[in-house]
């Protein structure tokens, strides 16, 4: 949604499974924010006693204490349905209680103010949001409305829109969804490229706490034009591949080896023991970055049973061995979608907090042939860093020398079709990779003599069978023209904004008859009048406690 005159200053926020950051373009450059704790990012964790909430480090720090009421990881929940594999194997690991909600949608269970409480991962995403909404108004004296928030590139559109609902919720207006990677990009083309007028082409490296983004751009500065054009060619990832995934098997090593030493007590249940286990392990993690060996301590973890394991670089490695080989993976594929060869890549740059791991660095420089690997802008900062970025210009904040306009061509990351005849076949309307926003039109006959309707489903995926691609929704055209089979002519129209949020229509040439949905708007979504609830819910307490 478009800003307007006098609202205030324009923030971007990238909303990160672990850690969030926020940025504003003032004084003619980025200004990361710090919290009143004095940091620039702030843990993406929300936590419930009897008597407040806590939004950030304060969640953080009473998590040993309280796991079974601290939230975590939600960016793993939004936009999900409580039935999916992913959603079910990430349960298994958490303290806190997921539950089915309506139409699927996961509901996180707490005990906040004496009594059980239900909170959709929106809200726990908001409560995120609203913290990093607080952070940039007492650092700009002023209050702050327009916000532009990032999101992983393979966010499906109930993602994508989860997300911007959250925003709402907070209080924001969502300008813009933009895409992780090519947010990044913008920080990095901004930085390295103003002296600059040739084009180069990049590849964006991201591997944060929860998700891998990888995206390859060609970066023209656009100096004859004063406008900078960042074309995303390809991209490819994984939206459950991150840091958490490497402290997991971490955690996992060290319950095996709690067992092996202790035989008749386990652990498995206590959700206490495993936090603390757990926030061990992440410290060690960080540790092996820089030496290569360290010691994971907890006292009295459970039982009154000390643990005490050392684990070294290569033990990490081969414990992860299979994220590191996806990593990899990803790379190739998204070299193959682009038809870029490795060779005339000019630049990797590194983006997101699990890339300090060495491991990652040493594949990507061996992958790359021994090629330096750009670490200029802060790994941690940089998606927030073009976020805003692209939240002043969409806000019309770009007076000065070092600002001039950035035109963003983003992909849809996989093809999206219709059913063709009810007879399982996907027919390619849009292809991945195709440049957003674009729009779309399909002609559709009729399968049998006279038929009154026709109904549209929408599917995302690469396959030729929609069996085994996502259905993303469906509508029906009634009243189309009674005709002998493949007579009438329907058209179907996709429609994909900036946001990467799907919008559908079908129309009968012949009668005009017409339906049309958002496709993110069809199931699971927060209903209208749930968003007012949850805004005006948000309003009654103090979402930022700290200590």
């Amino acid at each position: 949604m478009a800003a307007s005159q006098g609202d205030g200053p324009a923030i971007g926020i990238d909303l990160a499974t672990t850690y969030s950051c926020v940025a504003v373009w003032r004084h003619n450059r980025v200004e990361v924010i710090a919290n009143d704790q004095g940091n620039r990012l702030t843990p993406s964790c929300v936590a419930f006693t009897d008597t407040r909430r806590l939004v950030g480090e304060a969640a953080v720090n009473q998590a040993g204490s309280n796991p079974a009421n601290t939230i975590f990881d939600v960016k793993r929940l939004i936009g999900r349905p409580f039935s999916g594999p992913s959603v079910q194997g990430d349960i298994k690991q958490w303290p806190f209680k997921v539950i089915a909600g309506r139409e699927d949608r996961p509901v996180i269970a707490v005990q906040f103010e004496g009594e059980e409480r239900q909170f959709v991962p929106e809200e726990i995403s908001a409560m995120v949001l609203k913290r990093m909404k607080e952070t940039a108004e007492a650092y700009l004296a002023t209050p702050v409305k327009n916000a532009v928030i990032t999101v992983p590139v393979y966010f499906n559109d109930s993602q994508r829109q989860a997300t911007m609902d959250a925003g709402a919720i907070a209080g924001l207006n969502v300008m813009r969804i933009v895409n992780e990677p090519a947010a990044a990009a913008i920080a990095y083309g901004l930085d390295e490229m103003s002296d600059s007028d040739e084009e180069r082409t990049v590849l964006i490296f991201d591997l944060g706490g929860g998700t891998l983004d990888i995206s390859i751009l060609n970066i023209d500065p656009g100096v004859d034009m004063d406008m900078s054009i960042f074309k995303v060619k390809a991209t490819a990832g994984n939206t459950h591949l991150g840091g958490t995934d490497f402290d997991n098997e971490l955690v996992k090593y060290c319950v095996r080896e709690f067992l092996k030493k202790n035989k008749l007590v386990d652990i498995r249940s206590d959700k206490r023991a495993l936090r603390r286990l757990r926030t061990a392990c992440e410290r060690a993690k960080r540790r092996l970055s820089s030496t290569a060996q360290t010691t994971i301590e907890v006292d009295s973890l459970h039982g009154g049973v000390d643990f005490c394991a050392t684990i070294s670089r290569a033990m990490f490695e081969k414990l992860n061995k299979k994220y590191f080989d996806e990593c990899i993976e990803a790379v190739e594929k998204c070299l193959r979608d682009a038809q870029v060869d490795k060779s005339c890549v000019h630049d990797v740059v590194l983006v997101g907090g699990s890339t300090h791991i060495p491991k990652v660095q040493s594949l990507l420089k061996e992958f790359f042939d021994g090629k330096e690997l750009c670490r200029n802008v802060n790994p941690e900062e940089a998606v927030a860093h073009g976020a805003a970025i692209q939240a002043s210009i969409l806000n019309g904040d770009t007076d000065g020398e070092m600002m001039q306009d950035v035109l963003l061509l983003d992909v849809t990351p996989l093809s999206l079709g219709i059913e063709v005849n009810d007879v399982f076949t996907m027919c390619v309307v849009i292809p991945r990779n195709t440049t957003i926003p674009i729009k779309k039109t399909r002609d559709v006959l009729t399968t049998y003599d006279n038929q009154t309707h026709v109904n549209i489903r929408v599917y995302q995926g690469e396959s030729a069978s929609t069996e085994d691609n996502n259905l993303l929704g469906e509508f029906t055209l009634e009243g189309i023209q009674q005709a002998p089979r493949c007579v009438p002519w329907i058209e179907v129209t996709f429609d994909i904004d900036a946001h990467g949020i799907i919008h559908m229509s079908a129309e009968d040439r012949v009668t005009r008859k017409k339906n049309q949905i958002t496709i993110a708007h069809d199931t699971g979504r927060l209903r209208t009048e749930e968003i007012e609830r949850m805004v005006q819910e948000a309003e009654r307490y103090d979402w930022t406690i700290n200590e």
